[in-house]
């Protein structure tokens, strides 16, 4: 298979907003600390993979490890959406237990977070796609309300906080999505129903064109309407299988980032579901790595080519 950016040719400008932070993890088999970690900081480095630059737009303390930030602009993510702040960085200390899926958070520090404004640079307003990555539904409007591309396909996470104790304001970002992806719980508690297929469906009538709910370490499911919009579509991804799993922090945000890096880098939309079938794998295959070591530790060091063969050995294991 060819290299992912050798097809290339003028891709869109890429924008990604979120969380920077600094996580410290523990598994049954080990623990690391002064990670890099934060929603945005995953997407941007997974947009990478396929497109440069990549505008990363967020805040950091002044205990920011500067290891971190020389690899993200050593990746072709432009860091001057960066903002510096004389507080501690957004911290989060949490500890995975023997079955992967399941967490504890022990300790979260907001710091930089409490009293953020994003503020998204002249250079960057224009860009022709935009990622609100995991961030407050308010962070995500103040970015959205900055970008001047009318026409710029706008993709957005969120977690089961927000559907929590901002499900109003979460409500008003819906309607400016082109995509909204969220992990399974998550659909069932936004939608009110514990049926995936149903939750998929009254998403897609809360405003997003496409809907696409993260199933973990069983992949993904992918909502819109089919060409011509007269019916729903609808496409079932199986995960890459890992034998085992170091860390899967960051997962969800990488493939949230690889959706993103792989359309910017077709050029100008409009991007129809046959587009985002593709972008969804290739999300699932780059959140793969991602799991196989501590943080970015395994995309920082993954080369184009065995992300190529990874992709080539899916195609050849889910065709029939």
């Amino acid at each position: 298979m060819a290299n992912p950016q050798s097809a290339i040719r003028s891709p869109q400008t890429l924008a990604v907003g979120g969380t920077i932070a600094i996580d410290n993890v523990k598994t049954p088999e080990a623990e690391a600390e002064n990670l890099l970690g934060g929603s945005a900081a995953y997407a941007a480095l997974a947009a990478s993979f396929f497109t440069k630059p990549v505008d990363l737009i967020g805040i950091i303390g002044h205990d920011f490890p500067a290891e971190h930030l020389d690899m993200l602009e050593g990746r072709g993510i432009s860091l001057h959406g960066v903002e510096r702040s004389e507080n501690e960085s957004f911290t989060w200390t949490g500890e995975y237990h023997t079955n992967m899926n399941e967490r504890t958070t022990h300790r979260v520090g907001l710091n930089v977070l409490e009293s953020w404004q994003v503020k998204v640079p002249e250079a960057c307003r224009d860009a022709g796609i935009v990622v609100l990555a995991n961030m407050s539904p308010d962070n995500q409007l103040e970015m959205l309300g900055q970008m001047r591309n009318e026409s710029a396909f706008v993709i957005a996470d969120t977690m089961d906080l927000w559907i929590s104790i901002a499900n109003e304001r979460l409500h008003d970002v819906l309607p400016k999505l082109d995509l909204f992806v969220l992990n399974e719980g998550e659909a069932r508690d936004l939608a009110g129903t514990t049926n995936l297929v149903r939750a998929g469906m009254l998403l897609l009538e809360k405003g997003p064109r496409y809907v696409c709910v993260k199933l973990g370490e069983f992949g993904a499911m992918l909502f819109g309407q089919a060409n011509g919009g007269e019916k729903h579509a609808f496409f079932r991804s199986t995960a890459y299988p890992l034998e085992a799993v170091a860390d899967p922090t960051g997962a969800g945000d990488t493939f949230l980032g690889a959706i993103a890096g792989y359309l910017a880098a077709q050029g100008s939309g409009p991007y129809d579901f046959g587009m985002l079938r593709q972008a969804v794998i290739q999300g699932s295959i780059l959140a793969s790595f991602t799991c196989e070591a501590f943080s970015t530790k395994r995309l920082e060091a993954l080369s184009d080519e065995e992300l190529a063969d990874r992709i080539e050995y899916f195609r050849e294991t889910t065709s029939w």
